[in-house]
């Protein structure tokens, strides 16, 4: 996006640090070590530790998609520092307004993140 207005990338960074910080500290929570794991049992049964083992797995997708949000946004930063803000990453193409508006942290146009 040339000639970024400069209201316009200083809202945009900030709501990227943002979203960055909020990440960061979401999956530090998804990877912390369980509390107290000791009364749970495995069976054939569904029982507490299936539970337990369910949420664990349903939480290593969650934090695989974070993963790759986090990627997608700390790449917006630097983009906006190389001034290559608002360019898709892919085909080069310009990543309209509307769409970096609701998706700071868009580095493809929607054309290239639909074959992905």
């Amino acid at each position: 996006m040339p000639d970024i207005d400069p209201d316009v990338e200083r809202r945009t960074r900030s709501a990227l640090e943002d979203k960055r910080a909020h990440l960061e500290a979401d999956m530090a929570r998804m990877t912390a070590p369980p509390e107290d794991t000791s009364g749970i049992s495995f069976g054939k049964r569904v029982g507490e530790g299936t539970s337990f083992a369910v949420d664990r797995l349903v939480q290593v997708k969650v934090h695989d998609q974070m993963q790759a949000l986090l990627t997608n946004v700390e790449r917006a930063l630097v983009k906006l520092d190389e001034d290559s803000y608002g360019t898709c990453d892919n085909c080069g193409a310009s990543i309209p307004p509307e769409r970096l508006e609701g998706l700071p942290w868009a580095v493809l146009c929607v054309r290239c993140a639909a074959h992905r």
